[in-house]
């Protein structure tokens, strides 16, 4: 059970790193995908990583 917990870190901090990716390319001027596209990616990729980050804190605390 302890890797299950471990690999709901990891998928977590992975999609943490992909909403601060998409973050830091709307500061940059001159991207192509539009502003729009990118805020909206890494608000999707922050809000599936902070799930993910609920259920493995769930799961640690009651297994």
């Amino acid at each position: 059970m302890k890797i299950f917990i471990m690999i709901l870190f990891i998928i977590c901090v992975i999609l943490f790193l992909g909403s601060a990716k998409y973050f830091f390319a709307l500061k940059k001027p001159g991207v192509y995908p539009p502003k729009q596209v990118l805020k909206s990616r890494a608000i999707v990729l922050a809000g599936g990583g902070g799930m993910f980050l609920l259920i493995a804190f769930m799961f640690s605390y009651f297994m």
